[in-house]
């Protein structure tokens, strides 16, 4: 979902007007947003909410721009941060648009990111009716057992509720320690660090490798791609094509 921006900047964005112009358009009662008059000060979310000025609807009307980033680990998935941590948007320095994440990986995970300006398009992604698969390479330590395998397939209590089925599988096993493939159909917080840390195990490594169609492949740390205009549909196609949870892919 798109971060709540402030009002005049969207106006801005949108080439309405300069924001200091917004800001008078806004104290003068022009903009409405969502049917209410607006105030200085106020956000909203791009792609969700319906902004008017002078009774006209206003609209973004910027290429739509899609990208895959691949996250270090190390980086928070955010636009800012005022503790001055370090934000994924720190590798997108040369992307001229403005573009926001789609979904998160924790500080600790890296792997892929999506990230658009397509309110719309983040959405759909995110939906949790759509289940869209997220596959995740995860390096656990010391082992784990067939039975703890079950209950991560099978569904856990998690925060007071039961996590939808996923898909289990051992890629390696070292002294030690072993490397899962862990395949997730919603989008609950950390997730498998959740379900990890209640099964005994620590998660030494949480990559993930792929979402729905779309997979990492060999784009190095901290590098990104722009999405395929075949990538993007596929994605459409699967949100809009849900499988029962726990599903092939």
């Amino acid at each position: 979902m798109a971060q709540p921006i402030r009002l005049q900047k969207y106006l801005s964005e949108c080439a309405v007007a300069s924001r200091r112009k917004a800001e008078e358009l806004i104290a003068g009662g022009k903009v409405k947003v969502n049917g209410h008059v607006a105030q200085i000060g106020d956000k909203v979310q791009p792609g969700r909410d319906t902004v008017t000025v002078f009774g006209k609807k206003v609209q973004n009307t910027a290429l739509p721009v899609y990208l895959l980033l691949h996250k270090p680990r190390g980086y928070i998935t955010t636009l800012s941060d005022d503790r001055g941590r370090k934000c994924v948007t720190d590798l997108l320095q040369d992307v001229p648009q403005r573009v926001y994440p789609i979904g998160r990986l924790d500080k600790d995970s890296e792997g892929l990111l999506l990230l658009t300006n397509d309110g719309e398009f983040a959405n759909l992604m995110m939906h949790p009716s759509h289940h869209i698969p997220k596959h995740y390479r995860v390096t656990v330590r010391p082992a784990v057992t067939d039975a703890q395998i079950a209950q991560m397939s099978q569904g856990m209590r998690i925060d007071g509720r039961m996590t939808a089925p996923a898909k289990v599988r051992v890629l390696e096993k070292q002294e030690g320690r072993v490397v899962l493939e862990i395949v997730l159909y919603e989008g609950r917080n950390r997730q498998i660090r959740k379900m990890c840390e209640q099964l005994g195990l620590e998660v030494a490594r949480l990559k993930r490798t792929a979402m729905g169609p779309v997979r990492l492949g060999m784009l190095p740390q901290g590098k990104w791609r722009e999405l395929t205009p075949e990538e993007v549909e596929k994605l459409i196609a699967r949100a809009n094509r849900p499988s029962p949870e726990g599903a092939e892919e």
